[in-house]
């Protein structure tokens, strides 16, 4: 253990009641029981039989309602499925406290494996693409084409705008956040999150905010919220400090599916040079950069990404036959091709 971590804690048995997780139309939701986790996935029944599956994993603080808009957009062209992390959404805690990279891709490869949905059509958004990352490298197996949207991968220069989040990894700092807050409303917090993660947030509708001050609130009434956040955010310094065969980096370069990179320009979380790094080191990507989007361009500009998606099917022989309805809803993209045969940095 290293001299950042804390001690695990065991999940609690008895958990308050709080408010029902929101289900858009055409969604389900349903709960795996798995050795030492139980996740929460979400899905959309696929229109029809034989479609290849995908899996979707989301960032710190996020959950699995962070994929709706894309997963409706790609309903035609693949089997959907996002799961919540443990502590996250409607995911329990771990039974083993282990909010690490590593704890949260084991957390998916044993979801995968228990399923026999592999190999998917994996997608990771910042957090979720450390993940996503680590499953593509050490379970080549499991993934067919990876998809990083914003991946949280190790950066030198750290932008300011990213400190104050880093420093939930810090003793302390989220007890002490939790009083400096404790007279926010969930409007005020969720008003600040989107200040941080989209490039506009006046891209946010009405409903759509709506939803999300009423996820806050749920997410509040959970004794484990804060504990979940600060882990997790220590596991992603804890993966930045990794070197060898065990960093992030490297493990990038061991990737073999297909890759499709996802960057925004007004990202006041992963820093939009490592774009270009990030094609490099991935053996056989291709970029999608969108100089407007924030951190979260799946939730902002989910037409550009699902049809960078499809794009990425078409190219690797899984695209299927596309329902009509999905085909006229999503708009064109623009890919740059990168990095396809290069390695490192």
């Amino acid at each position: 253990m290293s001299s950042t971590e804390l001690p695990p804690v065991p999940a609690s048995t008895v958990l308050p009641r709080v408010a029902p997780v929101r289900v858009a139309e055409g969604e389900r939701l349903r709960s795996v029981g798995l050795p030492g986790v139980t996740l929460t996935v979400r899905s959309r029944p696929p229109v029809r039989e034989g479609l290849p599956p995908a899996l979707c994993v989301h960032g710190l603080g996020g959950s699995s309602q962070n994929w709706s808009a894309l997963m409706q957009l790609l309903e035609g062209f693949v089997d959907s499925e996002a799961l919540d992390l443990p502590g996250f959404g409607d995911s329990p805690p771990p039974d083993d406290g282990d909010y690490s990279v590593t704890g949260h891709a084991r957390a998916v490869i044993r979801y995968l494996d228990a399923a026999g949905r592999g190999p998917v059509h994996l997608m990771g958004n910042s957090m979720g693409g450390a993940v996503t990352t680590r499953v593509a490298a050490v379970r080549p197996d499991l993934v067919r084409t990876l998809t990083l949207v914003s991946p949280a991968l190790p950066e030198i220069r750290v932008q300011r705008t990213a400190v104050p989040t880093g420093m939930l990894a810090l003793p302390g700092v989220a007890p002490l956040f939790t009083r400096l807050t404790k007279d926010w409303t969930a409007e005020q917090r969720v008003r600040g999150v989107m200040a941080l993660c989209y490039g506009d947030p006046g891209r946010v509708t009405p409903e759509g905010f709506r939803a999300a001050v009423e996820e806050m609130e749920r997410r509040f009434a959970l004794p484990y919220f804060w504990d979940a956040m600060a882990r997790s955010a220590r596991g992603i310094v804890n993966a930045y400090t990794l070197g060898g065969q065990h960093g992030l980096w490297r493990q990038a370069e061991r990737v073999l599916a297909p890759t499709l990179l996802v960057y925004g320009g007004r990202d006041q979380l992963v820093g939009y040079r490592m774009a270009r790094r990030a094609a490099r080191t991935f053996r056989d990507s291709r970029l999608l950069s969108l100089p407007e989007a924030g951190h979260v361009a799946m939730m902002e500009y989910p037409d550009l990404v699902a049809e960078a998606v499809r794009e990425l099917l078409a190219d690797t022989g899984e695209l299927g036959e596309p329902a009509k309805a999905s085909d006229e809803a999503v708009g064109p993209a623009m890919v740059d091709e990168a990095g396809s045969t290069g390695a490192g940095s």
